[in-house]
């Protein structure tokens, strides 16, 4: 059975979720608590981790491991999108600095994507279109503006034990004797590290008994055996491309249907306020906020509420007179910024309206009218619903035409909403004529896998209804 290790604001519910059908180990103090079970302190075949922004999760290990829990985390909701990624954890790339910064270096990584190398990682001056090995040590989510974190060691991250060609010798994370336990055991087990590697026990191997450290130790040297072929056999002067991947990373973006669907999966588990995933994604701070409800109300009081979007609004943002973005994801991982506006209605059941002041010029996409600096786009936000409508006007206050997005539930975060685009949009043009568009970029989605067939139609269904109201 595949294992896998969780970490991070999802942890509760996709354990319950993964431990059918998936062996879960290496499992927090919060988990182990929560939970009747035993979780082995055993090696990971992938591990699962929240993103920075909570927006969703990367899955990292052997590839098979990494896109069958991916496969299975895509399933929680309609709502929810995987993504392969490139420069995945540890991936090894013969790189070409592109730019400097003041505190790195950009580096094209495979003439597609870019990664960050941190000054302080580099022994010597790097300057623009100096050639250099480089490995990923932490991957950016696709929807995000970070580029992935380099090194230019080559290591093996794991949960258990981490291989490098950067250290001497044997170490522990853990604390006091138990550190000088795990080196010594290091001498006893049956599997030894390649020539030229270090290890490193990581903390979780504080609770391994001697067959899992072995079981560890003997997988990372064979990892790093054929990593070290790899890297070995790579032709020089080749930069920038691939040399290596020995894990595999995916990426999982969940939407609101998919936390509502987290919140029901760990409340069976533990108390669980509604909208308890949609709020810890929304804030880093609400985190313990959230924690402190469950801990002091009974679970009975909290079965019939519904999300209180208002209290969290209050608490955490936005408001009325905030800026908020708008921020647009497309089915392929990509993810971009409309633009920002004053937040000049709020209600706190989760409506809102943003106004926006056109800058530049041109025209408007679909409805043809011209662009003019000045104008407003007046947009009209209902947290959950599947699609929202912009009207554009004049200085003069002159309808210039409704454009309705189709996407996923809208979440209205405090910084901005959010939300996958679905490529199909209904719009109305100034002379009342109203059509459906852009449904050949809708199939071409589902043909190129971005988007599944099932949440094709949802978005045909509510574009025919959003056209029929209009």
């Amino acid at each position: 059975m595949t294992s896998v290790r969780v970490r991070g604001i999802y942890a509760t519910a996709l354990t319950e979720r993964l431990r059918d059908g998936f062996d879960v180990v290496q499992a927090s103090p919060p988990i182990r608590r929560r939970f009747d079970a035993a979780f082995a302190a055993a090696p990971a075949d992938a591990r699962v981790d929240t993103t920075d922004d909570r927006q969703g999760v990367s899955v990292s290990g052997a590839p098979d491991a990494a896109a069958a829990v991916a496969d299975d985390l895509g399933a929680v909701g309609r709502d929810a999108f995987v993504w392969p990624d490139a420069a995945a954890l540890g991936a090894t790339f013969d790189g070409r600095v592109t730019e400097t910064l003041g505190s790195g270096a950009v580096v094209s990584l495979d003439g597609d994507r870019e990664g960050f190398l941190p000054f302080r990682k580099v022994d010597g001056y790097v300057d623009d279109g100096d050639e250099l090995r480089v490995q990923v040590r932490e991957p950016a989510p696709p929807w995000s503006d970070d580029r992935p974190l380099l090194g230019t060691d080559v290591e093996l991250p794991g949960g258990l034990v981490t291989l490098s060609r950067a250290r001497d010798g044997v170490s522990a994370a853990a604390s006091g004797e138990r550190a000088t336990e795990l080196v010594r055991t290091t001498e006893l087990l049956p599997a030894d590290p390649p020539d030229g590697w270090g290890v490193r026990w990581e903390r979780a191997a504080a609770d391994a008994d001697m067959d899992a450290l072995g079981e560890a130790l003997d997988a990372a040297a064979d990892r790093a055996a054929a990593l070290g072929e790899e890297i070995a056999d790579a032709p020089d002067g080749d930069a920038p491309s691939a040399v290596a991947a020995p894990y595999a990373t995916r990426w999982v973006w969940f939407g609101r249907e998919c936390r509502f669907e987290l919140d029901a999966a760990r409340r069976a588990v533990e108390t669980t306020m509604p909208g308890h995933h949609r709020t810890k994604a929304a804030h880093r701070a609400a985190s313990s906020a959230v924690d402190f409800v469950e801990s002091v109300v009974d679970a009975a009081a909290l079965a019939d509420r519904e999300f209180p979007f208002g209290a969290v609004a209050e608490q955490y943002g936005p408001g009325e007179g905030d800026d908020l973005a708008i921020v647009h994801g497309k089915p392929d991982g990509r993810c971009y910024t409309l633009g920002e506006g004053e937040v000049t209605d709020f209600d706190p059941d989760g409506k809102l309206t943003v106004r926006r002041t056109i800058r530049g010029s041109g025209t408007y996409d679909a409805l043809g009218t011209e662009r003019e600096r000045g104008d407003a786009a007046i947009t009209k936000i209902t947290e959950g619903r599947w699609w929202y409508p912009t009207v554009y006007r004049g200085e003069d206050g002159e309808r210039k035409g409704t454009y309705v997005n189709v996407c996923t539930p809208v979440e209205v975060f405090p910084d901005g909403i959010r939300y996958v685009d679905l490529h199909v949009d209904v719009i109305k043009r100034p002379d009342g004529e109203v059509s459906v568009v852009d449904e050949d970029e809708l199939a071409a989605a589902v043909e190129a896998g971005h988007v599944s067939e099932a949440l094709a139609e949802k978005a045909r269904s509510v574009a025919s209804a959003v056209e029929r109201a209009l």
